[in-house]
């Protein structure tokens, strides 16, 4: 085998979550190898807006900052949000949260999908011990006791110590460990497009349950929001085949006239909610992170937030083993990764699959609690303190990128 294909660990999947594994560990001294299927577009500017977007908190923010990515992401477009506004549309539940209650300057930031990704591959590209192979797909995985093999569709066989399938929700790396994943069907779809409204959104989130799902708005540009409405697959279908008039017309009745009138609509398109949890994250010379160990309901927009945090933990593991002398695919050291994020995301896919249910629901009962606990909560200010400070990732066990760069 030459030398070249051989690597300290091999990385599938270049999305935002595998992006930043392989910025991180390359910055660190690791000889890295990063297999995409699809090289992304770094081309600016573009005149439209991606209709995949995140919510990314504060944590999340210091990540890209200690890989030296979040410029590139400023450079391209990223909207803070001060903010938040959740409505019942079932009754009289409201609450309003802002930052200048707990003298922050911003909640979060929605950025672009695309964004986010074209940034963690400029500064990737600038690191020599990063190499990328893209586009190319993986078709054979061999592990032993001595290393990890992989073979891409081009016949290279590429060998490191550890494999780290960061490649989403049907995670092939996944797949090829039999590793078993557990989880249920919403019976819901997200449809996300881009509007224009004829209201500035003054930095506000907006969020509206109703029976049928949640409808969000999510801060673009002054007058421009990304939505993410989650519905039965039925009226997805019947959104999706509105024409544009008509499909803001049903918009503007479900979600009200905060923003004043719709005006546009981009490119729309729908994809299926579900919950899924592997039952574990990592073995020999394996470890998952993100999406492919783990599916979230986007109600509140932590997906890709979990998945920073697994690379975050993944990272300290990896670095305090290499510092004790250990071998970085050694199953004792992927254990630790493991225990440092399984419970911490089992709690919040529980808590988020919680959520789901209680507002997804019509029946009286529970629409008279979450109503009143709407309110409750919108008058108890240390209440709101703590979901504040839960939104911007404050919790003190987070990985070292995850804290902030002059620490």
């Amino acid at each position: 085998m030459s030398t070249e294909n051989s690597f300290d660990l091999i990385i599938v999947g270049g999305g935002m979550v595998g992006a930043a594994m392989a910025c991180a560990m390359g910055e660190r001294g690791f000889n890295v190898a990063l297999v995409e299927g699809r090289q992304p577009d770094l081309d600016w500017p573009k005149p439209d807006y991606d209709n995949r977007v995140s919510a990314i908190t504060r944590a999340s923010q210091y990540v890209f900052e200690n890989l030296n990515a979040w410029e590139y992401m400023v450079e391209r477009r990223v909207c803070p949000y001060r903010k938040m506004v959740v409505w019942d549309s079932t009754g009289s539940g409201h609450i309003q949260f802002d930052s200048a209650e707990i003298a922050e300057p911003d909640l979060g930031h929605i950025i672009e999908n695309s964004v986010i990704q074209a940034g963690l591959w400029q500064r990737l590209k600038q690191l020599p011990s990063v190499h990328c192979f893209s586009p190319a797909t993986p078709q054979q995985l061999q592990i032993t006791q001595q290393q990890a093999c992989l073979t891409l569709d081009d016949g290279q066989v590429l060998a490191g110590a550890l494999i780290v399938g960061a490649d989403g929700g049907r995670s092939w790396v996944r797949q090829q460990m039999g590793f078993e994943s557990k989880g249920w069907s919403y019976q819901q779809d997200a449809l996300v497009a881009t509007i224009t409204h004829e209201r500035d959104h003054q930095a506000c989130c907006w969020q509206r349950f109703a029976a049928d799902g949640p409808l969000a708005f999510l801060p673009l540009d002054e007058k421009t929001c990304s939505i993410v409405w989650s519905t039965s697959p039925e009226h997805a279908k019947q959104l999706l085949a509105l024409d544009d008039a008509e499909f803001l017309k049903a918009l503007q009745l479900s979600f009200g006239d905060d923003l004043g009138r719709m005006l546009t609509v981009g490119e729309r398109a729908a994809f299926p909610l579900r919950l899924a949890h592997t039952i574990q994250y990592s073995s020999l010379r394996l470890a998952l992170i993100g999406d492919a160990a783990h599916s979230i309901h986007p109600l509140a927009g932590q997906g890709v937030n979990l998945g920073l945090g697994d690379m975050s933990a993944l990272v300290d593991a990896l670095l305090a083993a290499k510092t004790r002398g250990e071998d970085i695919g050694d199953r004792a050291v992927l254990r630790r990764y493991e225990r440092a994020r399984k419970a911490d995301n089992i709690l919040m896919l529980g808590a988020m699959d919680g959520f789901k249910r209680l507002f997804s629901n019509d029946q009286p009962v529970l629409r008279f609690a979450r109503n009143l606990g709407l309110n409750l909560t919108d008058k108890i200010s240390p209440v709101k303190q703590l979901f504040m400070q839960q939104a911007l990732g404050s919790a003190s066990n987070r990985g070292s990128l995850a804290k902030p760069p002059h620490l």
